[in-house]
């Protein structure tokens, strides 16, 4: 069913925001934030995060800790996440304290791969084939249903650049790489061809009014975003296409916020939805250089009550993350005219850790 979002004056924007999770994604927020003149508190469990160093006022607390949540509503006007692994009940206490933007449906759809592929297909959006599993035996009949020998195994919940998940071939013991996955809620996708992986980014402000980013290219290594290329280099109409369902899904769910919708090219040219990310994404760190209006920028306007702004890019952008020892790459690139370099501010470099990112305009 078709959610719909409140209609609200905007006489009255929020003066200060706050911000659930202390990673990157807060910290370009909060960054954001203060360029429109609005003061960013955060709540984390974590002590020294990335957007500590730039917020207002940090709260450390865990999501559960209602006496900490309570202080962090009172001391702002509206409330928003960065990521998706938040508790769903601690946006339902909130939510009776301070608005809180995107709300708990569209989380409870984003943190469950079930709920997440069935809403996708409820609105008519394709996806990979799929199937609930909550044994091994299930694995075994389902494949055996669909007469094939291989698929990929995830988590229902807290997958994220490749954890959570497992590909099953022919000579694979399904019992234990069910049991690998601890977890009795898996779901089952069958492998899907595909040519590239885009994703598109979606802005909507309390109003119903949208801004869709250019749909962007995006290349990983060890299941972690490694590039993104913005405007994909594909043709026209396919590029509209994953700009339209991208918005159909904010519509659907009444955002106000910012959302990623992650899309696969096939080879023979369909697009399948993969994931919904209810927040803004890594593939659009690029529009902090090369748009007017960065999905930062328009996360913070669209939760603080302001009017959406342009999606429009100024310039052509590759991006590429700082991965782990990949940070040792700002001494060759720190001169260079065309190279925007963001870092986080994380003490530790660790295998597979974000650090930060660097963007090429043109």
């Amino acid at each position: 069913m078709k959610k719909t979002s409140a209609k609200s004056s905007p006489s009255s924007p929020a003066k200060t925001i706050g911000i659930l999770g202390g990673g990157q994604l807060g910290r370009m927020s909060a960054m954001a934030a203060a360029r429109l003149g609005i003061k960013t508190h955060i709540l984390t469990p974590e002590t020294d995060s990335p957007a500590s160093h730039v917020a207002a006022r940090t709260i450390v607390a865990d999501y559960s800790d209602k006496a900490a949540l309570k202080e962090f509503a009172k001391s702002v006007d509206a409330i928003s996440y960065e990521f998706e692994n938040i508790p769903v009940e601690t946006v339902q206490y909130l939510k009776k304290l301070k608005p809180v933007y995107p709300d708990d449906y569209l989380l409870e759809i984003a943190q469950h791969r079930w709920h997440e592929k069935q809403f996708l297909n409820n609105i008519g959006i394709p996806t990979a084939k799929w199937a609930k599993a909550c044994s091994a035996d299930q694995v075994h009949a389902t494949l055996e249903e669909w007469g094939v020998t291989d698929c990929i195994l995830k988590t229902a919940r807290f997958g994220y650049d490749g954890k959570g998940q497992i590909k099953i071939s022919k000579n694979t013991d399904i019992d234990a790489a069910f049991a690998s996955l601890q977890s009795d809620e898996v779901i089952i996708e069958s492998l899907v061809a595909f040519s590239c992986e885009i994703s598109v980014i979606v802005a909507r402000d309390r109003f119903g009014k949208t801004a869709v980013y250019d749909v962007a290219l995006n290349e990983h290594k060890n299941h972690i975003l490694s590039k993104t290329t913005a405007p994909a280099p594909l043709a026209p109409a396919l590029l509209a296409k994953a700009k339209k369902l991208g918005k159909k899904v904010a519509d659907e769910v009444g955002l106000v916020g910012v959302l990623a919708l992650e899309l696969f090219v096939t080879k023979d040219g369909k697009i399948l939805a993969n994931e919904i990310a209810p927040r803004t994404h890594n593939s659009g760190h690029w529009t902090i250089d090369a748009c007017a209006v960065s999905q930062f920028e328009n996360h913070v306007r669209t939760v603080a009550g302001l009017p959406v702004g342009s999606a429009k890019r100024h310039s052509d952008a590759i991006m590429l993350n700082l991965i782990g020892d990949d940070i040792a790459l700002v001494d060759h690139y720190i001169g260079k005219a065309d190279a925007c370099i963001h870092l986080y501010g994380k003490p530790e470099v660790r295998a597979g850790r974000k650090m930060g990112h660097i963007t090429f305009i043109r």
